[in-house]
């Protein structure tokens, strides 16, 4: 479910209604059947796979928790293992060597594997007990505003506000869902146009628009991810359920280290806790590697994610050489420069159709500087996206990231002010039909 649908931005509010009216103890039916109802909307074919990881990942935590020799709950933990990982391959890699078929990938399987994954490792290690309510553990697995693209909640975190007959709703959360709103549709979605043009044809760009689609994309896909994460916070929110957050500021980072602390932080945490330590840490350049190749592998069954994922994992071991420790005096600003450089650089890989179109875009970096081909690259941009970019991000500033206990006249203006905006943009997208899913469905 695309959450600039309009069955979801309809939905939503009578979902919240009829979360208020309910006895607290009967919420977890509606919240379910509104999870798979919004799912089916997006992904019905999916609807199956997404049953079986869940009652397979349920009875074995069941089995685990019943079991009393460590090798029959080793057992369990690898068929549980075997099961989301080999639907994960299945389904994302079976046509990566070209010996299997072009199966269609279905919506949220890298997260919702990841989630029920680490839920049975969690049984597993003792950290809590197996969950004996199937429909509580249903809701876990499927609650539909984190299900398609994460936050990749804990078991540990998530299960018992599920189960919390007397959590409150949060009517801040309408605020994070306009900041979510805000940087999807004015934001990300104005700056897809082009980007999408120039690394159609990197072997024509010049190196200024070259420059300028990769900065625009290290922002397109920061609004675009974080602008759902909000909106999921925000929903999420509502319903008395809070998510963990997801992004911390990302390219205000002054080193790699402390960028992936602020990027995606639900994915980051989970290979850590899951794979990094178990291999042993930092004892061992190859576990970091190992992960960000893996990481990238994640992303997408395609060569120039495992190259991106690479470079970050290269990158990373270079900076711990260095610079071992985060400078946070004098030395800030350069760093979090050279932090930003070398992401974008990174970038290049993840967004290039291929590592060939990644190379070729980095090819044509010398090129076209001259006052007219700037001014070109500048002018390809457009008047009316560049002034939505502008008002887009003025409105994010003057808003504030959290409610306020007492609202400021700014901040009550910023508000009115990006609802009228994004509520122009949605109907303006929604008549065009140019609606865009958000970037992190494909994976």
């Amino acid at each position: 479910m695309n959450f600039t649908a309009p069955a979801f931005v309809l939905g939503l509010p009578l979902v919240v209604l009829l979360h208020r009216l309910l006895p607290p103890r009967t919420r977890w039916v509606l919240l379910l059947a509104a999870s798979l109802g919004f799912y089916a909307l997006g992904s019905p074919k999916a609807l199956p796979l997404l049953a079986c990881i869940t009652l397979g990942t349920y009875a074995a935590a069941l089995a685990i928790g019943r079991c009393k020799s460590r090798v029959g709950r080793k057992l369990w933990l690898c068929c549980a293992a075997i099961l989301c990982l080999g639907c994960l391959g299945v389904f994302k890699y079976a046509g990566l060597f070209g010996t299997g078929p072009s199966l269609l990938l279905p919506a949220g399987i890298s997260f919702y594997t990841f989630q029920t994954l680490g839920y049975v490792i969690d049984v597993y290690r003792g950290r809590l007990a197996p969950e004996r309510h199937l429909g509580y553990y249903a809701l876990f697995v499927s609650f539909f505003p984190q299900l398609v693209a994460g936050p990749i909640e804990r078991s540990t975190d998530l299960l018992p506000q599920l189960r919390d007959p007397a959590r409150r709703t949060d009517s801040g959360g309408w605020l994070y869902i306009l900041r979510g709103f805000c940087k999807k549709l004015l934001l990300a979605d104005t700056a897809a146009v082009f980007i999408d043009t120039v690394y159609a044809a990197p072997g024509t760009a010049s190196g200024p628009a070259a420059i300028l689609a990769t900065v625009l994309f290290a922002g397109q896909i920061y609004w675009d991810f974080s602008g759902y994460s909000d909106i999921a916070v925000g929903a999420a929110a509502l319903l008395g359920v809070r998510l963990s957050r997801n992004f911390d500021h990302p390219y205000q980072a002054v080193s790699l280290r402390d960028f992936w602390h602020r990027w995606h932080i639900s994915l980051t945490r989970w290979f850590t806790d899951y794979l990094y330590i178990p291999l042993g840490g930092s004892r061992c350049a190859l576990n970091t590697l190992t992960v960000f190749l893996l990481s990238g592998l994640w992303h997408g069954a395609s060569l120039h994610f495992v190259v991106w994922g690479g470079v970050h994992g290269l990158l990373l071991l270079a900076e711990k050489r260095i610079f071992p420790t985060d400078s946070q005096g004098r030395a800030a600003p350069a760093r979090r420069l050279l932090t930003l450089a070398a992401v974008c650089f990174a970038w290049v890989f993840f967004r290039a159709a291929s590592v060939s179109d990644a190379l070729t875009l980095f090819s044509r970096l010398p090129c076209g500087w001259d006052a007219a081909s700037v001014r070109t690259a500048v002018l390809a941009l457009g008047l009316q996206p560049g002034a939505q970019l502008a008002l887009g991000a003025l409105c994010l500033r003057l808003m504030p990231e959290k409610p306020l206990d007492v609202p400021t006249p700014r901040g009550v203006l910023a508000f009115c002010l990006l609802t009228l905006a994004v509520a122009a943009a949605w109907f303006a997208a929604l008549h065009a039909g140019t609606a865009n899913a958000f970037i992190y469905f494909q994976f």
